[in-house]
């Protein structure tokens, strides 16, 4: 069976075969600091996943304006191989192989956690675990890659399916995680993209749904900007100071500040930042209903000593199911939890957006409303 190729525009057919292309939807495979990498690429969207470490997502890339917006971490992406830390940390080795981007947490979100027998390091299992995929569409109209891995102190089977469709700046996830065990097993899962510079700067603006702020004193440090334990409306909060502090506009690195701000009781799961100054910005929707806490975690330039160096000008905002860390949430009852070969499903859209520097919502296919 043949497989065409029109021109869009003309409908003409040039070449019998797509298998390969340079043009429409295509999937490139290659290696990158020892670490295989699948990138999926249409004429709006290159997307980099390192299948190799977590099936982290290592660029996103919106080609017409030359934008990643994804933050890039001093220590990069390192191969594992060469590297034998000189000791382990005791909250496992996520920081000393954080190469910014965007990771998955499962299944803890947090800290080391010790729960049902399991001690689970920072963040989870699965950012430190090598992926398989295959390429289950490979379309000039589509494609999509599907990544699945097997964690090891738990007994959880991620299933994520990632796609593109031509001439959109829509990044569409599909996931799935299923307990294999013979009991009932809890745990916490979250996303954590994580913005920086170039893209991030003092003109970006975040847009979020109605939420209250709530701040932690153990997050709280001599570099923070808020005051600990309080419960605010968004976007204002208290600074220690005394003084409102808007979490909507993103401050230069001259306040070389450091906050965790837990974001909580949104009912519509959704948000956007906009670089005014560039006139594009980034959109996330997700399942509200399953990433109970919107985790801002804001650093900069005032991240001192190990690992930030007072060096980093970042922002994530970090869709989590609960706040830190599985073993707390487990206690206060938070924690999600399948049964014996239950599976639970979410849909996330990603995307690029140009010209509009106030959003009121993002629909399902990941658009910036605007009033």
């Amino acid at each position: 069976m043949l497989i065409f190729s029109p021109l869009p525009e003309t409908g003409m057919i040039y070449q019998t075969y797509h298998h390969n292309r340079n043009y429409g939807c295509r999937i490139a495979e290659y290696t990158l600091a020892g670490h295989r990498i699948v990138a999926l690429e249409n004429e709006k969207l290159r997307v980099a996943i390192v299948a190799d470490k977590g099936a982290d997502i290592y660029e996103f890339l919106y080609k017409p304006r030359d934008v990643d917006f994804l933050w890039r971490s001093r220590v990069g992406l390192r191969e594992t191989s060469h590297f034998i830390p000189a000791s382990p940390r005791a909250a496992g080795g996520h920081l000393d192989y954080y190469e910014g981007g965007w990771q998955e947490l499962f299944p803890n979100c947090g800290s080391f956690s010790r729960h049902q027998g399991a001690d689970i390091g920072q963040h989870g299992e699965v950012m430190l675990l090598p992926w398989r995929y295959a390429i289950t569409r490979d379309e000039p109209d589509e494609i999509e890659v599907q990544f699945d891995v097997r964690t090891v102190r738990t007994p959880f089977h991620l299933v994520k399916t990632i796609g593109l469709r031509r001439n959109e700046a829509a990044l569409r996830i599909h996931e799935r995680a299923a307990n294999e065990s013979g009991q009932t097993v809890d745990f916490t899962w979250g996303h954590h993209p994580v913005f920086g510079w170039p893209f991030l700067d003092e003109s970006c603006r975040l847009h979020l749904p109605a939420c209250r702020i709530r701040t932690l004193p153990e997050y709280t440090s001599e570099a923070s900007r808020l005051k600990s334990g309080q419960v605010s409306e968004w976007p204002i909060a208290e600074g220690r100071d005394g003084r409102p502090v808007d979490l909507s506009y993103v401050p230069g690195p001259d306040v070389e500040s450091s906050d965790m701000a837990f974001l909580e009781s949104i009912a519509d799961g959704w948000y956007a930042i906009s670089n005014t100054r560039l006139g594009v910005g980034f959109a996330l929707r997700y399942p509200a209903d399953i990433f109970k806490s919107l985790w801002c975690w804001q650093v900069y330039r005032g991240g001192r000593d190990y690992p930030w160096w007072s060096s980093t000008y970042n922002l994530g905002l970090e869709p989590c199911s609960s706040l830190p860390v599985l073993e707390r949430a487990a206690e206060r009852g938070e924690a999600l939890h399948l049964g014996p070969g239950e599976s639970r499903d979410v849909h996330l859209v990603a995307a690029a957006y140009e010209g509009v520097d106030h959003v009121v919502g993002v629909s399902v296919d990941g658009a910036p409303l605007k009033l």
